[in-house]
């Protein structure tokens, strides 16, 4: 199972790459993941990035393209393997296509943007314990107060509505053109080309965790 997942930032992506990692015997790849451990290993392609890393730039598609490679060399990936986050750019999605990176499946998780704003500004945080709430689908006793040390909860800056509306209009511009370019692709029916499937990400984590299941059987 070679797998790219797309949706929007908060669309639960992550909590489905787990289950789907674990279903297929796969490792997740993710190009900062992948970064950090070739710059920490001192890899040619590492020692490239981390000049440009160092000098407050942007990595190259061709550097993680040529990461990606590597990665998909090691024995993990013999069954396949998971791209989340990436590509984020029909550059990238070109690349990656003219490296020959194989892919069987590409899923969308769809969500509309006031959900993900509802589901990420509603979030708030036990900072020292590390324990979450919602304020409105899993709300402490007290408002704003931890359950169990009765410490003030916080909101992370990530979750502010105008970071998460910031974070959405960047992936509608940059990223939301994959969702035409790989479903054209898989419509035209060209040789290697993945199958297009969209499930929509709202509802119980089990159930979309089960229509992803049964996107990647059909």
């Amino acid at each position: 199972m070679r797998l790219i997942l797309l949706g929007a930032p908060g669309a639960g992506k992550g909590t489905q790459a787990t289950f789907i990692k674990e279903k297929f015997n796969i490792p997740q790849i993710s190009t900062g993941d992948m970064l950090r451990a070739a710059v920490k290993a001192g890899t040619p392609l590492g020692v490239e990035a981390k000049k440009v890393m160092d000098a407050g730039g942007l990595v190259s598609d061709d550097i993680i393209i040529g990461l990606v490679k590597d990665r998909l060399k090691q024995p993990d990936c013999a069954n396949g393997y998971l791209f989340d986050g990436f590509p984020r750019t029909i550059p990238q999605a070109d690349a990656m296509k003219d490296a020959g990176v194989k892919i069987d499946y590409v899923l969308e998780i769809d969500v509309p943007d006031s959900a993900i704003i509802e589901r990420m500004s509603g979030r708030r945080v036990h900072l020292s314990s590390g324990r979450t709430y919602h304020a409105k689908f899993n709300p402490p006793k007290v408002e704003g107060k931890d359950d169990v040390t009765g410490e003030d909860l916080i909101q992370r800056d990530d979750d502010k509505e105008e970071t998460v509306k910031k974070r959405l209009s960047v992936y509608h511009e940059q990223t939301e053109v994959l969702v035409n370019y790989y479903g054209d692709w898989a419509k035209a029916g060209l040789p290697g080309a993945p199958k297009y499937r969209k499930i929509a990400g709202v509802g119980p984590v089990e159930q979309i965790r089960d229509s992803a299941f049964a996107a990647l059987e059909a």
